[in-house]
């Protein structure tokens, strides 16, 4: 990776999902010189490479930011902590590796909100397929020859497979693939996965450049601003082993840092609205009111019942369990190890039946899901069913704590602010208890043990869902794209920062409406559409 100091044509600002496709087309297809500065380290950790370690590193800080949130009004002020990957490969690396992309009708909001058909479903179909190399499927919502390679999991174990049939017996048609543009039904979700092994961004897009001179890939690196000049990003001021580092471009820089830090990025750089930049002493050099704001993210809670161990995954990580399943996949790439666990999933429409789903419930069979909020709850063999909002209304911000790069952005999802939220999970929840209520389910739940049989009103209900809630990782909106003359907008439909030449953004954050599915795989395309559109693409 030889290149040259000072000449590169792009800078690329964060090496996760998005920046590692960036850097892959930018310089892998089109030789340009690119730059890609990574905050975290790169990885040889075993954990990070097999699919189920993801649940061992959600709690650590090896490879996450932990960041805390301001105490959140509608949960009893409880703060939440949204754990933000520290490593290359970004959410790629350490997420639970579901392949999802949302409904058609999703990406046709962006391009309503944005006065364009650039984002359309239609338009950002082709980047999913161009990027994927499904292992099962090859037909025209699907490629099988791209470089992020997509599978069923490696293993499905019993509870799984009981849970999908007895949403079958309540009437819920079997979905053989959730990627078609319309995710509906019940049916077992895809993996960034292959023959055993995480696929993530850098597999899939970095390790193949090893050697490429057009590439250079620094880890360690955190920004602390960009540089702009007369109105034209220049380059970037960033730390590298505690020493200061300036590095500069004849062409663009790329914000790639995810909902969190791009925002943060842009108004330590004099970026965002004036009149807070001002009374932290940060000089202005755009006033976009909109940069932090419009913050989006999945929430959701639980429904544990008491189950069998043999049908799930409890304590398959211990005494002898661990040494055969160690062994199967050692031998075979098959087994327990080889899955990430949440294999099953369904949606759910509102209560009236009109509309499209409001409410994703996947299995996770196991009990070992409760978390620190609802500790004092016995962890015993069992299953739990994740209610999950996948239209949240509710809407948060990211703002400076300080002028200081060191210091994390205050970060605030907001979440069930709005009524409809908490009635939409207090739908999920109800629906859940009665899929433990189904059969073949029915016949080995032995009892609901979190919110419980007391729980039975509303009230109750509601009282549990604030307890419990939590984030789901799926973060996004804070420099989001609109039209010319929308005020809060801070990108337009080729993601240039407005006011500011030669930078653009280019993640999750541009999204102007969260995605109804999980955010892994619509951050890759959009890196994908981004650089087409760079590139002059259509």
């Amino acid at each position: 990776m030889a290149v040259p100091k000072h000449t590169f044509d792009y800078i690329v600002i964060g090496g996760g999902s998005a920046g590692c496709v960036a850097a892959w087309r930018l310089a892998g297809e089109f030789g340009s010189r690119v730059l890609l500065l990574e905050a975290g380290c790169d990885y040889k950790d075993w954990i990070l490479k097999v699919p189920a370690g993801f649940s061992r590193i959600l709690g650590g800080t090896r490879y996450l930011t932990q960041h805390r949130t301001v105490p959140q009004e509608q949960l009893g002020n409880r703060v939440q902590v949204i754990p933000q990957a520290k490593v290359l490969g970004g959410g790629s690396s350490i997420n639970a590796q579901a392949y999802m992309r949302g409904r058609a009708a999703d990406y046709d909001a962006w391009g309503d909100i944005a006065a364009t058909e650039q984002w359309s479903w239609e338009k950002m179909l082709p980047h999913f397929t161009r990027l994927e190399g499904n292992q099962k499927f090859n037909n025209r919502f699907h490629g099988a020859s791209g470089p992020l390679k997509v599978s069923d999991p490696g293993f499905i174990c019993e509870l799984s497979h009981i849970y999908v049939r007895a949403l079958q017996g309540m009437g819920l048609p079997y979905a053989p693939d959730f990627n078609v543009g319309a995710p509906s039904g019940v049916g077992y979700l895809q993996m960034t996965a292959a023959r055993g092994r995480r696929c993530s961004a850098v597999d899939a897009f970095l390790r193949p450049l090893s050697g490429n001179a057009h590439l250079l890939v620094k880890t360690g690196a955190r920004v602390r601003r960009i540089l702009v000049e007369k109105g034209r990003a220049v380059g970037v001021d960033y730390v590298e082993n505690g020493r200061a580092q300036v590095v500069r471009t004849d062409g663009e820089v790329l914000l790639c840092a995810g909902a969190l830090v791009s925002p943060q990025i842009l108004m330590l750089s004099g970026i965002g609205p004036a009149e807070r930049l001002r009374t932290l002493g940060i000089p202005v050099i755009a006033d976009l009111p909109g940069v932090g704001e419009n913050l989006k993210d999945h929430c959701g809670a639980p429904i544990i019942a008491a189950a069998p161990g043999s049908y799930g995954y409890f304590r398959q990580d211990r005494g002898l369990r661990m040494i055969i399943n160690g062994l199967e996949y050692l031998m075979f790439k098959r087994g327990r190890i080889a899955t990430n666990g949440v294999e099953a999933c369904s949606f759910h429409v509102p209560e009236d039946g009109a509309g499209d789903p409001v409410i994703q419930i996947y299995c996770v069979p196991s009990t070992s899901y409760v978390e620190e909020d609802v500790r004092g709850v016995p962890v015993v063999d069992g299953v739990t069913l994740h209610a999950v909002l996948l239209r949240p209304r509710a809407t948060g911000w990211v703002r400076l704590r300080s002028a200081d790069a060191n210091d994390l952005p205050l970060v605030n999802p907001n979440y069930l602010a709005d009524p409809n939220d908490l009635r939409h999970l207090r739908q999920g929840v109800r629906v859940a208890r009665d899929i433990l209520e189904a059969s073949p389910l029915k016949e080995i739940v032995r009892g609901e043990i979190l919110p419980g049989a007391h729980a039975t009103s509303d009230a109750d209900i509601d009282a549990h869902i604030r307890r419990t809630v939590k984030t789901d990782y799926h973060p996004v909106g804070t420099c989001r794209m609109g039209r010319a003359d929308d005020p809060h907008a801070v990108v337009g439909s080729d993601l240039r920062v407005r006011g500011v030449e030669n930078l653009r953004v280019i993640d999750a954050s541009i999204m102007p409406r969260l995605v109804s599915a999980n955010t892994n795989a619509p951050t890759m395309a959009i890196a994908d559409r981004g650089v087409s559109l760079m590139r002059g693409g259509a």
